[in-house]
């Protein structure tokens, strides 16, 4: 096993949120936070990639402690491998995958740690349930940026010019199979388009608290203001690692470009719903309970 280096200095909220999980595992307990992906940049795109987009990778990279090393966190890897270590050295980790502590950034970050040790060439074929240990936010540099790129098959996690075998290329047909056409918005956070046979959707990814969150939505529903643009249709929302993804019908045929200029409008007037600390008015009140009755839990 290779040594590793010692860390520089942290800020505060990252030296704390490590000296917790350092108790935790002391008292040999787990721990499991509401947000998985709270503290690492991009949190809303960490949940994305999770739940909603089909095809897609990001780079990141290792602190000094683990080595300091530039992995590629994917959306899914083909035949559900938790993780794999190219043979031209690239490190890829899957954020969709069988295995759930209930806390996804622990099972990552557990993935991520037991393939950084193997020797290029190697697929992590099976994780077990990890127990108490670091999580990503223990693991990755918390500075370096977390840029998604979207896309339209699985080639890009095999290495340029591969000859996969029969059996790689069968898996990665069947998961080519299950994407749908994705776009990520540029003019806002978080947001991704996508088209579902004849009809266009928008679910965008939100950090803010989810009482708070729910609660603006209530206003702009109950005032008609939910919609991101012209004949679009707020639907409902649905929960995962803590953030609350807000969903939308777009008008038939609506393109992904069309919404960049209505997406940041949208978004200011919910910051002037979220800015309100009045109660709930009666109407709001229904709104809100009419969006928490669709809303569904997703792990």
């Amino acid at each position: 096993m290779a040594k590793r280096k010692k860390q520089g200095p942290v800020n505060e909220k990252v030296a704390a949120r490590r000296a917790a999980s350092k108790a935790a595992r002391e008292a040999g307990g787990s721990l499991a936070p509401r947000r998985s992906f709270d503290g690492l940049p991009g949190e809303a795109d960490w949940v994305a990639m999770r739940e909603v987009v089909p095809a897609a990778s990001a780079t990141a990279r290792t602190n000094a402690e683990y080595g300091a090393r530039e992995i590629t966190v994917v959306t899914v890897l083909p035949g559900l491998l938790p993780a794999m270590h190219r043979e031209d050295g690239t490190v890829l980790v899957a954020l969709q995958n069988v295995t759930s502590s209930g806390d996804p950034s622990r099972d990552v970050a557990a993935a991520l740690l037991e393939v950084l040790e193997t020797e290029p060439g190697t697929s992590l074929t099976h994780l077990d349930l990890p127990g108490p240990g670091p999580r990503l936010q223990d693991v990755l540099d918390l500075d370096a940026p977390f840029e998604v790129t979207l896309h339209e098959t699985f080639d890009f996690v095999l290495p340029p010019d591969a000859e996969p075998s029969a059996e790689v290329n069968e898996a990665m047909e069947e998961f080519a199979g299950a994407i749908v056409p994705t776009v990520k918005l540029s003019s806002v956070e978080g947001a991704y388009w996508c088209r579902m046979g004849a009809r266009e959707f928008l679910r965008w990814s939100r950090t803010e608290e989810e009482e708070e969150l729910l609660d603006a939505l209530a206003r702009l529903h109950a005032d008609r203001r939910s919609a991101v643009d012209e004949g679009s249709r707020f639907i409902g929302a649905f929960r995962s690692c803590g953030l609350v993804v807000p969903v939308w019908e777009l008008e038939a045929g609506t393109e992904a470009d069309e919404l960049e200029k209505p997406a940041p409008g949208f978004e200011a007037r919910l910051a002037e719903a979220l800015a309100v600390t009045d109660p709930l008015t009666a109407q709001e009140r229904r709104a809100r309970a009419g969006i928490v009755s669709r809303q569904v839990t997703l792990r």
